[in-house]
């Protein structure tokens, strides 16, 4: 087994990890707007992903990190080829931490039901946008190489999944 063989382990476990874990915080935020019939029950549902929410984001932070140090033209393919869908996930990850912190700090119906809206939509959302760059990079693509180096580089050409890569 080469250095390139554990790299690919590893960062294939963190990625595995991350939706793992963050695919039951997904969840349970949806379901806040879908299972919860009041105010107590969207509360202990928040709360049951509450300790573990913002630990789930280190793992998005570590594969994201191995993927950069150990691959890094995949790395640059993959996250420059889906900016738009990245930026807008980022953005709900960051708006769902605000709305977790900031949801019971006024007593207001008004206030905790706007943020309640926050968790739903940046739950909802991420979860279907990270549909794109997952099975694109499992999958391959279609689209034509922006550069000449992507293809020949070894790591993944646009038709060819990361894994037959790898396999190499």
């Amino acid at each position: 087994m080469e250095l390139h063989d554990v790299w690919f382990v590893l960062i294939a476990v963190l990625w595995t990890g991350y939706f793992f874990l963050e695919g039951f915080d997904f969840g349970v935020g949806v379901l806040t707007r879908l299972l919860a019939r009041n105010r107590a029950e969207k509360r202990v549902l928040i709360n049951t992903i509450g300790p573990v929410w913002d630990g789930n984001e280190v793992w998005l932070l570590t594969a994201g990190g191995a993927t950069f140090a150990a691959f890094p033209e995949w790395y640059a393919t993959l996250f420059s080829g889906f900016y738009l869908p990245l930026l807008v996930i980022l953005i709900c990850l960051i708006v769902r931490g605000v709305a977790f912190e900031y949801r019971a700090k006024r007593p207001e119906e008004n206030w905790q039901r706007n943020w309640e809206t926050a968790i739903f939509w940046t739950s909802l959302l991420p979860a279907f946008l990270w549909g794109s760059p997952s099975a694109t990079s499992c999958a391959g693509s279609g689209s034509t190489p922006t550069s000449s180096t992507w293809a020949p580089s070894g790591t993944c050409s646009t038709r060819t999944p990361c894994w037959a890569a790898w396999s190499r």
